[in-house]
């Protein structure tokens, strides 16, 4: 294959750290995917000139500081807003292309679904969408389309929860009896960074979605029931009708039958002077013993009179080396370049579609997320009752 288009649809913080000092996720994996690849042309598509103004302002930095330069098209070109620019920008880009989602969560599926009738191979941030209906609805396009799909769950490729996934696989903790995950963000999330479209999801729904996944992914099991309870407060106060808080919990069955629990803490209203952005750990309980992981404090602390204590974690998305010859490294980039070099093999016709099924987080393999997220959402408006999980259709 001779080189391979991307059209990123999104232009905010993940993509290239809009609003904050970094340069976000997927420009900096685009950028190093190219070091060793063929890459085409990027294009990304914003909603208006100001996002366009910043996206340019932001890549440009982050191409001279990595020595990296990439053809870029950006979208809209107008000087008006535009929100469906996309659909542009997916008529001009040529094949073969992949397109990377990363806009607010309930535009995903109607974008996602434009991205795989029009041919391209769709990664999609997490979640893929809030109800399962759409997930089905996805997977039945992916399929007619014959295009590669699947959502940007980056914690499968951290190296604590792979060891984790091995710990339980061989039995050293025993049968699983129970699971305790805590993730939490700064308030600037909600009321700065997100605040435009924060009341069209929930943090869980942005955040605990995570380690759904990730407990799905290191057991095999699938939920069977769900219950949630949430706080308003904090954030009403503010003008921002969404929960402070949520805590979820799950009743799973193992393949062996065996059941266990997992419970999901999550909120979005740490202080801003917390040494992270984001407060995250797991364990996990068996009858043989147990495991925790903390997934905030990776060893390091840097103290300054500027920014105060500071814990970054190394392991996720990181830039090493001088200014002018940066790297990128961690799982977070580790997820995007998998998927491009995924798709990099199946038009070579090196791999086929459905031999990732199983192996990477596709959109088949979203829908238990998705109905732990479905089950979450109807408890919270229920008065946090217990929802029961309906099988799986068949695929």
């Amino acid at each position: 294959m001779k080189s391979l288009n991307i059209l990123i649809i999104g232009a905010g913080m993940y993509v290239c750290g809009r609003g904050t000092d970094e340069y976000g996720t997927i420009m900096p994996a685009v950028l190093e995917w190219t070091k060793e690849n063929n890459l085409g042309d990027v294009y990304v598509a914003a909603t208006g000139p100001k996002s366009v103004r910043v996206a340019k302002r932001k890549i440009n930095q982050l191409q001279r500081k990595m020595d990296v330069a990439v053809s870029l098209t950006y979208f809209p070109q107008g000087k008006r807003q535009d929100e469906e620019c996309y659909k542009e920008a997916l008529k001009r880009i040529p094949k073969p292309a992949v397109c990377i989602v990363a806009v607010p969560d309930n535009l995903h599926k109607d974008i996602a679904a434009t991205a795989m009738k029009e041919g391209l191979h769709t990664l999609v941030v997490k979640p893929l969408a809030p109800t399962t209906k759409e997930v089905y609805e996805l997977i039945d396009i992916q399929k007619k389309k014959n295009v590669y799909c699947a959502v940007e769950f980056h914690k499968r490729f951290d190296y604590a929860n792979l060891k984790l996934k091995d710990t339980i696989e061989q039995g050293v903790i025993g049968e699983l009896l129970y699971f305790v995950a805590e993730f939490s963000q700064r308030k600037s999330m909600p009321t700065k960074i997100f605040k435009k479209w924060v009341e069209t999801t929930n943090v869980f729904q942005y955040l605990g979605i995570h380690y759904v996944d990730i407990i799905y992914f290191v057991t095999g099991a699938v939920p069977e029931r769900v219950m949630a309870i949430g706080q308003k407060g904090w954030l009403l106060s503010r003008g921002i009708n969404t929960y402070d808080s949520i805590q979820g919990i799950i009743e799973w069955k193992m393949p062996s039958g065996k059941r266990f629990s997992s419970y999901i803490l999550t909120n979005w209203i740490d202080p801003e002077s917390t040494s992270a952005i984001s407060d995250q750990k797991i364990k996990v309980i068996g009858t043989k013993g147990r495991l925790e992981s903390d997934q905030k404090s990776r060893g390091i602390t840097i103290v300054t009179d500027k920014k105060g204590v500071e814990e970054p974690n190394p392991y996720f998305c990181s830039a090493y080396g001088p200014v002018g010859k940066i790297s990128y490294r961690g799982y977070g980039i580790d997820s995007i370049r998998q998927f491009l070099n995924d798709v990099f093999k199946i038009e070579e016709g090196t791999l086929r579609i459905g031999d990732l099924e199983g192996k990477r987080p596709t959109f088949k393999d979203s829908i238990v997320p998705t109905q732990v997220l479905e089950a979450v959402n109807k408890t919270l408006r229920d008065g946090g009752t217990w929802v029961d999980i309906k099988k799986r259709h068949k695929i």
